[in-house]
């Protein structure tokens, strides 16, 4: 009897034994599916998709390079460790490799192109820009493209230089110079703006014989060969900051500030001030009409900066060294 409830009880305890070993493997095993995922194929995938897939499975995407090849496209995977199919827990890196692309292909068309839009489409193809040489073209506009070397559907290598011709647009107009002298700064400055003229350097001078605030001299002179663009520099007969402190000698040097206001419908409180050798003083506080230009003589005796206020708030700001 003895031997019987033995051997019964012998049998019970293996069978909880056996249950409670599979009961674990069971648990361990799907602790484990949790904790791994199976590696996607990823070759020839593009890099976009292979990183999204991989977020999901919540594994690791590291790069490891790219080399050329001419079967699987620009951006898209042609190497992949672990291999698709392994089993790697969650976390773990996967990295790849991606194709930089055939390393010859045909060269883009850039012509018409602005040189901004071409630079672009060189570094979308891993190319450079060479030399960059411009001239006056009737019929393209500025700064587009008007040849390429080499020419729009060579073959070329990955990694080449090329040369541009860009355009400058119409050949700027050439006319005679006209004459300056005797306007009045102001007319002076309306007429250099009327020709698409660029005001240059400004001095003054003191000619007692001659009117105020008068154009005394300018270069290029009146009559002389000038093209849309040209600087102009102007002598005005004005007081000098020298003479007025007490000494005749010598002429004062100016440099022209100016400012454009905005178009618009209401009038701006315009404000310049100037700070030199630590003192500011205001030049100019006043309404100004929208879209009109204000012009300023900054005096170049002496290092200044000067600060522009547009309703009280700051615009602009530009120093002046010594010469």
């Amino acid at each position: 009897m003895i031997v019987k409830i033995a051997k019964i009880a012998g049998m019970g305890f293996v069978f909880v034994l056996v249950a409670g070993i599979s009961a674990y493997l069971t648990l361990t095993l799907i602790i484990k599916s949790e904790d791994t995922v199976i590696v996607p194929h990823l070759e020839g995938k593009d890099v976009v998709y292979a990183l999204e897939i991989l977020t999901e499975l919540e594994l690791n995407t590291k790069v490891k390079g790219s080399e050329y090849t001419g079967d699987i496209p620009k951006n898209h995977v042609v190497f992949q460790d672990p291999q698709p199919g392994s089993e790697i827990k969650k976390g773990r890196d996967v990295r790849i490799i991606l194709s930089k692309g055939p390393k010859t292909f045909a060269m883009p068309h850039l012509l018409g192109l602005s040189v901004q839009q071409a630079n672009i489409i060189l570094d979308e193809n891993d190319m450079c820009q060479g030399e960059v040489a411009r001239t006056y073209d009737r019929v393209v506009e500025k700064d587009l493209v008007l040849a390429q070397v080499p020419a729009p559907g060579t073959v070329v290598s990955r990694g080449s230089c090329i040369d541009l011709l860009v355009s400058l647009g119409r050949r700027p107009a050439a006319f005679k110079m006209p004459d300056l002298a005797g306007l009045t700064l102001e007319d002076a400055l309306q007429s250099i703006e009327r020709y698409r003229l660029v005001i240059g350097e400004l001095k003054s001078t003191d000619q007692p014989d001659k009117p105020r605030n008068t154009v005394v001299e300018h270069e290029p002179v009146s009559g002389q060969r000038v093209v849309t663009g040209s600087i102009v520099r102007l002598l005005i007969n004005r007081e000098t900051q020298l003479e007025s402190a007490g000494d005749s000698s010598g002429t004062a040097t100016g440099n022209l500030f100016s400012y454009r206001l905005d178009s618009g419908f209401l009038n701006r409180h315009i404000r310049v001030r100037i700070n030199t050798a630590g003192f500011t003083n205001d030049l100019f506080d006043d309404f100004v009409k929208a879209g009109e230009e204000i012009w300023l003589l900054i005096p170049t005796d002496r290092e200044a900066t000067v600060f522009l206020y547009e309703n009280d708030k700051l615009i602009k700001t530009q120093r002046y060294n010594t010469y």
